[in-house]
């Protein structure tokens, strides 16, 4: 499974961004790193994102292919696309526990 098709899984669940956020629209960067956002949507096309579209770490490049994606999340309130790549954030899943002690 690829890092698109594990964030199209995890759908409505929570993700960490490790890495502030910077924004295009003028408002620069948050000052915010490990902020938990929950999941809404991913797409693998750049055309999603909104021209204040966001990128954690002010990343330039992305392999389009398989590290990174779009995903739409709920910041703060309100709904934003974001850029995010593997290795900028980190899925908290529902996994079923085997055991409760």
């Amino acid at each position: 499974m690829d890092f698109f098709d594990k964030l199209q899984k995890s759908r409505g669940e929570l993700l960490r961004l490790k890495t502030q956020l910077y924004w295009y629209d003028g408002r620069g960067w948050d000052n915010h790193p490990g902020r938990i956002c929950l999941i809404l949507d991913a797409a693998e096309r750049p055309a999603v994102i909104a021209p204040d579209a966001s990128v954690p770490g002010a990343r330039s490049a992305f392999n389009f292919a398989e590290e990174a994606a779009s995903v739409l999340l709920l910041i703060n309130g309100s709904l934003e696309w974001v850029w995010i790549d593997k290795q900028s954030v980190e899925l908290i899943t529902s996994e079923p526990l085997d055991e409760i002690s």
